[in-house]
This record gives C-alpha cells, structure tokens and sequence, in this order.
C-alpha cells in the first residue's frame, strides 16, 4: 500500500477517533491543514464524504462508520509489519498510542518523551491525557497508565513505580489559616479533592500502622489532576498530591506537608502504585522499551534525594 494512502487512512482514523481535526492533527504532528487535505484526498478516492463537518462537531458518515473499522485493521497490519521490520533490523519503527493521567504530561513524562524520540526518530507517539480510567481496549490504544490501586480486569498490568500520597499546601495558605498537625483539625481548612476518574467516600490516614478515616468537605472539587495541583501551589487550599510531585515542590519551597506525620493510604493501608494496563497479548520491543524508560523515570522521581 503507498505510503501516502497510508497517511491519509490514518488521519481519517484521527479524527474518527478525536471528532476534530485540529486535535488529530496535533497527536499526529501535522497541521491542520495538512490533515483536511489528507481526508479530502481519501474522500475523493473512495467517492464518498466520510466525515460530517460543522462548527460544533466532527461525526462519520454512515460511509465513515462502515470504513473506520476496516481503516482500523489496515493500520493496525501497518503496525504488526513495522514491529517485524524492527526486529529484522533491530531498529523500532511504527506508532505508540497511550493514555496518561494529565500530572504526567507536567512531571516526569515530558523527559521520557523526548529522549525516547531522539533515541527512535522512526517512532510517532499519538498520547492522550486524561485522569479518566479509558479501556485501552475501546480506545485502541497500546497502553493506559494509571495512578493508585490496580484493579482486576482482562486487562494485563504492567507496574511502573510506587509511592505516597501526603497533603499539601502552600506556605502562603498555612501562613494565612495554619498547618494543621491531625486529620481531625482538616474541618477547619479548605480542602481541594481531585473527582476524577471517582469521587472519594473517604481520606485514609496511615500513622504507625493504625487507619484513621475521614470524610472530607472540599471547598473546591476539580476533575483534573493537573488543577488540584496548580491549585494547591496557588494558596485555594490542601489538598492529597503524590510524593512524586509534591516533594519536588516542597525542596523548592513552594509547597508544605500538613498532617506531616500521616501518610495516606487505602483503607487496608497499601500505598498506590503507577501501572500501565495493556490488553492481552505480547507488548511490541518499543512499547515495552517506553514503558521501561517510564518506569526508570519514575522511580528516580520518587527517591530524589532529600
């Protein structure tokens, strides 16, 4: 198959998937332009208008939704050729597609992505940050990371790296209302709970291997992990970070640990992990490869040394 169609199949496929242009566009690293022109040239092809286009929304056609699951196959034979040709040459080519929660794309990954790109130039990365709990499967990704306690499911889990949850806030909150020592002195502070992918009944406390639990009463509730975050440092309140994240900011002064000699923890008192889930099957060598430089990263971020 030409090349060119196979770039056209796959920005078809893009906005299928994204119901935008401008986004597909910037997963596969092209312009916008480049991408319309990319679909119109298969629609003027095939003979068919595929997509539906209007200022709100990009939806398929019905001639859109009977083609993207052949282009989906076409794609993903693309793909199993390019993993063959890599193991031939010893050299990875093809595209990884994944999804990672959004504090990822701010702490950690950014460095995985760019060294791992210089290493493969022949390698595309199409990522999607979400704090959602996607189904790789449904998404027809390679792989999703997510944060916390792995959940039984089809689903084959890879672990990346272990850490702490603590509260934080800023020195200009503490300054302004105090560093609370107990969780039961929480009530009378601000408190920012991250909603997504659920919403916590409750906040474990872990102190000497005894629970204590508490309900919290946020003032602010953000479904974006990145918000909670730039939130925090902002002074709104406290709120329940990763070590992975806080600590840095705490070495660099712009964070505190309130509750200070509480960890918190599940209701059993495990502490979360970061794992990827993948669907079963053997992982691709340059799917494996990012998802050891990610734990490599990962793990250096939680014993940066004190």
């Amino acid at each position: 198959m030409a090349l060119d169609m196979l770039r056209e199949i796959q920005a078809f496929v893009s906005v299928a998937h994204k119901r935008s242009f401008v986004a597909a566009a910037r997963a596969l690293g092209r312009s916008p332009s480049a991408v319309t022109r990319a679909v119109q040239t298969l629609e003027d092809n095939t003979g068919c208008k595929l997509l539906n286009r209007n200022a709100n929304a990009v939806t398929l056609t019905e001639a859109g939704e009977r083609l993207l699951p052949h282009a989906e196959r076409l794609l993903d034979v693309q793909r199993d050729a390019a993993d063959e040709l890599a193991a031939l040459t010893g050299s990875a080519q093809g595209c990884i597609r994944f999804a990672v929660p959004q504090l990822l794309g701010e702490h950690v990954l950014p460095g995985v992505l760019a060294a791992f790109t210089q290493r493969h130039p022949q390698v595309t990365l199409d990522v999607q940050y979400s704090d959602e709990a996607l189904d790789p499967l449904l998404g027809k990704l390679d792989f999703v990371v997510r944060g916390a306690f792995p959940q039984s499911s089809e689903l084959i889990g890879f672990p990346l790296w272990r850490y702490q949850r603590h509260l934080y806030a800023s020195p200009e909150y503490v300054a302004r209302h105090g560093t609370p020592q107990l969780p039961e002195e929480l009530g009378a502070h601000a408190l920012i709970l991250h909603t997504a992918p659920r919403i916590l009944k409750a906040w474990h406390f872990c102190r000497d291997g005894r629970i204590t639990s508490l309900r919290p009463h946020p003032r602010l509730r953000l479904n974006s992990g990145d918000a909670v975050y730039h939130s925090t440092l902002a002074g709104a309140g406290i709120a329940r970070l990763a070590d992975w994240v806080g600590e840095v900011q705490v070495r660099a002064g712009r964070l505190v640990r309130v509750c200070a000699g509480y960890r918190l923890t599940s209701s059993t008192g495990q502490d979360p992990q970061m794992h990827a889930v993948y669907p079963a099957g053997e992982l691709p060598a340059r799917v494996r490869e990012l998802l050891l430089a990610l734990r490599r990263a990962g793990e250096a971020g939680v014993h940066l040394p004190p």
